[in-house]
């Protein structure tokens, strides 16, 4: 069954991405060798399996495409037309922030369509995107919408619809969708009086609903390997149904009962937790792992992941491309496979809870690592131990956050008392998951190449084997756990970083600007400090920085100015340098507090100013006129067209700044400086495709550096922006590529340098 689901899973994949003709090819190929195997005596039925599953899953996906491909819908998208539609919510709305205002997308199956005079009745999958009205919109609702059609990115859609009129209720959702709403809302109401980052965890932990956790709290998961607990997954459906059935064995349940009461949990699960397709594929692997569980050995376990995979696939052959998709299988075979003899090998020197305790997590974590390399670009190190260390509290979290949304709506204070229980429970989880992710090697760096992907795949394989060996000794288990510790906890050392003739080092911050520049000595100029205090504290570290001469903040948005009190503590500077408009005012407030409260004096620099500190000098270009007030008419965010702008020179490097300058700014400095020329340019806003070409164009710069957080939801940086670049003749670093990226004067020679590479000249 599990090479069933193999080979299910790889016609999905040629379904989606070969030619039918190759398809067709292959399986007429294998069709031909299955009979002259038949003719020669020899047993056909394993293959026959292989090739209908095979087949059947890879018709079942290009007669998706075909569908989708050769929809009227899809017709009108590509001419972006504009239509009438009724369409039926799938999804919960999902609020982003946009560059300039929040967006809400909503995905919805259409009912009918008008479009171009002609009206279309067709179920067809779309994704809508409109203003913040659209936040409220239940799933199940059935709406109608007014919009501009345009061509998807996924295949998985027929069109995006974008809109700027609020949804027209057409039909209210059903009863049960919305009891299961009411419950949901139970949850939040029950653990509302828990801290910010529990009374969001909570709900995440029961049906997956983080609405409104905080970046920092994501972020912290996500280095120590916890964001798994974020989403709807199988752990969820365990833990859920799990307690539904020890509750109603208490009650006397046995036997089919617990049967019956199993199904109905599943069901009920995936009604609370939204009938979405990683709802249901989650409710599959939990009920894969509670078969496993119930038949006490792992081979129904194996058997029924097998059924599971090929039955999901044949439904939804999107399945296939979907991340969710892979992790969830690869944790449930790890903990199938790897899990029994981890645990044997453990047994003979632990107790069997412990040694199950340890070998879950780990056996879990070692078959998704390729795959979440792949994504993410690190390798967490901490992942097992947080796992481990968070496990007894997971399942009070979750069972009592359930039970506190269920019984708050008919018992107030005894639903909030439970409330205040799953809070508790949650609060060690985020405390854990903060003090993993703050450890110095948390996670490390590992590139998204097929060929690094592949070598650690290997090494993951080559530990898999070699593992039950080394849990099986207690002194090999405790030395290779000492070894684990110390790399987690001792800095991973940075052979010739800081690099020899540094003048600038664009610090990986994440979505955000950290800039130190090389005033000599230790001593350094920050520009901007970034979201995270941490990453901006350890690129420091790395610099062996001894003094913050200063430290410039452009403008007061939190990827610019939420790390300053991390470092007014650490490295308190001579002065902090502000833009004079104070917006948002809120930010600003919190900085100017925070840099007077530390003793550190605040002030507006003058246009122009310029400032000498050893080989390195600065002056003041920008904001330009108006824009330092936001009173200069502009369709840009008045805070970035604000930004302070330096021009830096260094041993005959010239640099310039920008922050989030957008491209009327950036017109007006283009205007009033017509002959600037720099070497190095800090491109404004990440990278963004707000920007005036002509201004990146005249600069001539010989190397731009992008400060951008990976897989971030603006875009950034634009495809657009990056060609203007490369049209000028300018070489590209980007920090989610590159990590820190250091500008180095060598003998002369303009020379970039990544923290995790070599050296190269640049010409």
């Amino acid at each position: 069954m599990v090479l069933l689901a193999v080979v299910s899973w790889a016609g999905a994949l040629a379904g989606f991405l070969l030619p039918w003709w190759v398809v067709g090819g292959v399986a007429v190929v294998a069709a031909v060798g299955l009979v002259v195997r038949r003719r020669r005596g020899r047993s056909t039925v394993v293959g026959a399996a292989w090739l209908l599953a095979g087949a059947a899953v890879a018709g079942s996906a290009m007669l998706r495409v075909e569908a989708l491909d050769a929809s009227a819908m899809r017709s009108l998208a590509e001419d972006r037309a504009f239509v009438t539609a009724v369409v039926l919510v799938t999804s919960d709305p999902m609020l982003r922030q946009g560059e300039y205002e929040p967006f809400v997308l909503v995905r919805a199956t259409t009912v009918e369509s008008t479009g171009r005079g002609r009206t279309y009745q067709a179920r067809l999958p779309v994704l809508l995107v409109g203003d913040e009205s659209w936040s409220g919109t239940e799933i199940g609702s059935l709406v109608r919408v007014e919009g501009r059609t345009a061509p998807p990115d996924g295949g998985d859609l027929a069109a995006v619809l974008s809109t700027s009129r609020p949804p027209e209720l057409v039909r209210p959702a059903p009863d049960v969708l919305d009891g299961a709403a009411a419950v949901r809302q139970g949850i939040r109401r029950a653990v509302a009086g828990a801290g910010p980052g529990e009374r969001t965890l909570v709900p995440a932990l029961v049906v997956g609903d983080d609405r409104g956790m905080p970046e920092d709290l994501v972020t912290d998961f996500r280095a120590s390997g916890l964001t798994h607990l974020l989403a709807v997954s199988g752990t969820n459906l365990t833990l859920v149904v799990g307690f539904l059935l020890i509750v109603a064995r208490w009650c006397g349940v046995r036997a089919r009962g617990l049967v019956v009461v199993g199904i109905l949990g599943v069901l009920g699960f995936v009604l609370l937790a939204r009938t979405e397709p990683s709802v249901v594929r989650a409710a599959t692997m939990g009920s894969v792992a509670l078969v496993g569980m119930a038949s006490g050995g792992r081979e129904k376990g194996v058997r029924a992941l097998g059924v599971a995979v090929v039955v999901l696939l044949l439904v939804q052959p999107w399945l296939a491309m979907s991340v969710g998709f892979v992790l969830s299988a690869l944790a449930t075979a790890g903990i199938l496979f790897l899990g029994p003899p981890w645990r044997d090998a453990l047994c003979r020197w632990l107790p069997r809870w412990l040694a199950e305790a340890v070998a879950v997590p780990l056996a879990a974590q070692l078959a998704c690592t390729p795959v979440v390399a792949a994504i993410s670009g690190q390798v967490s190190l901490v992942a097992v131990a947080a796992n481990m260390v968070v496990a007894p509290a997971v399942g009070p979290a979750t069972v009592l956050g359930l039970a506190g949304g269920l019984v708050v709506l008919v018992l107030e204070p005894v639903g909030l008392l439970l409330g205040r229980l799953a809070g508790w429970s949650a609060w060690w989880i985020t405390t854990v998951a903060g003090q993993s992710a703050g450890l110095p090697t948390a996670a490390v760096g590992w590139s998204k190449g097929a060929v690094a992907v592949a070598v650690l795949s290997v090494l993951c394989v080559l530990l898999a084997l070699v593992m039950p060996w080394v849990l099986r000794g207690r002194r090999r288990a405790l030395a290779a756990s000492c070894v684990m510790c110390a790399s987690v906890v001792l800095p991973t050392p940075s052979p010739g970083w800081p690099p020899d003739g540094w003048v600038m080092v664009a610090c990986d911050v994440g979505q955000g600007d950290g800039l130190v520049l090389n005033a000599g000595h230790g001593r350094v100029l920050v520009v901007d400090v970034g979201p995270e205090p941490e990453l901006l504290d350890r690129c420091l570290d790395r610099l062996e920085v001894r003094e913050v001469v200063s430290v410039v903040l452009t403008h007061f948005h939190d990827d610019h100015v939420a790390g300053l009190p991390a470092l007014l503590e650490e490295r308190p500077p001579g002065e902090v340098l502000v833009t004079a408009l104070a917006e948002p005012a809120t930010s600003a407030d919190q900085v100017v507090s925070s840099a007077l409260a530390a003793g550190v004096p605040v002030r507006v620099p003058a246009f122009g100013e310029v400032r000498r500190i050893g080989s390195l000098t600065w002056q003041v270009v920008g904001p330009q006129g108006r824009f330092a007030t936001g009173q200069a008419r502009a369709e840009g965010s008045p805070a970035n067209n604000a930004s302070v702008a330096l021009l830096v020179e260094s041993t005959g490097i010239r640099l310039l700044l920008t922050g989030d300058m957008e491209p009327e700014s950036q017109e007006a400095m283009r205007r009033s400086l017509p002959d600037l020329r720099v070497d190095v340019l800090k491109v404004p806003h990440h990278g963004s495709r707000h920007q005036d070409p002509q201004f990146l164009h005249d600069l001539r710069a010989r190397l731009a550096l992008v400060s951008v957080g990976r897989d971030n939801g603006y875009g950034h940086p634009a495809a657009e922006t990056m060609r203007v670049l490369d049209d000028a003749g300018t070489i590209v670093r980007r920090t989610d590529e590159a990590g820190d990226i250091a500008v180095l004067s060598q003998d002369g020679q303009l020379t970039v340098r990544e923290l995790s590479t070599s050296s190269s000249a640049m010409r």
